[in-house]
């Protein structure tokens, strides 16, 4: 299982290294790996889980973060329905060799900003990315998939696309005014 202590902080030299391509069929050790990370969102999101283990609440959790230099992210958004009163998961999948094929130009940030499971202080400012975008990647068994997103499932995994890129979320807030809203950003 994954905590908190095997998440790398800012500052690390993996989280600014561009990672690796992954081969398929999968190690059984990166296989685990990967399912681990998929793990690590759900327990992160169960308060009594995330409470007994220290966890704080991730979406999504890239390779890079547990100091592996690898194409791989997992992601799990939780949607509710209020007249079912039930969760549901919006995107939940753990994604390979992951490549954005076509992107919008009217771009969207979060109007609270960004955080980060590597990023354990306060980050303020807005981080610009497009609102919609078509991506491209193989799922666990290697199997090409495609899934367009928008809004705030486009920004996660925009979030964790960066890092398998070696850049941070904070790399795209305006230095001198981290607040200001450019025309073409939409608030979220």
């Amino acid at each position: 299982m994954i905590t908190m202590k095997d998440i790398i902080e800012e500052g690390h030299p993996t989280l600014r290294q561009v990672a690796e391509p992954v081969a398929f069929p999968l190690s059984d050790e990166l296989r685990q790996t990967a399912l681990k990370m998929h793990e690590f969102l759900v327990n992160s999101q169960d308060e009594a889980i995330a409470e007994k283990y220290g966890l704080r609440a991730g979406v999504g959790l890239a390779a890079p973060q547990i100091d592996v230099s690898k194409q791989i992210f997992a992601v799990h958004i939780m949607g509710y329905d209020e007249d079912e009163e039930v969760e549901f998961p919006i995107l939940s999948e753990i994604m390979f060799n992951p490549k954005v094929i076509s992107h919008s130009v009217q771009r969207i940030a979060l109007k609270d900003g960004e955080g980060c499971l590597s990023v354990d202080r306060p980050v303020e400012g807005l981080v610009p990315r497009p609102r919609r975008i078509r991506l491209r990647y193989q799922d666990i068994d290697g199997k090409e998939k495609e899934i367009r997103l928008s809004d705030y499932e486009a920004i996660v995994v925009q979030h964790e696309l960066d890092h398998l890129k070696g850049i941070m979320f904070y790399d795209h807030i305006n230095a001198t005014a981290p607040w200001a809203k450019p025309e073409d950003v939409m608030l979220l």
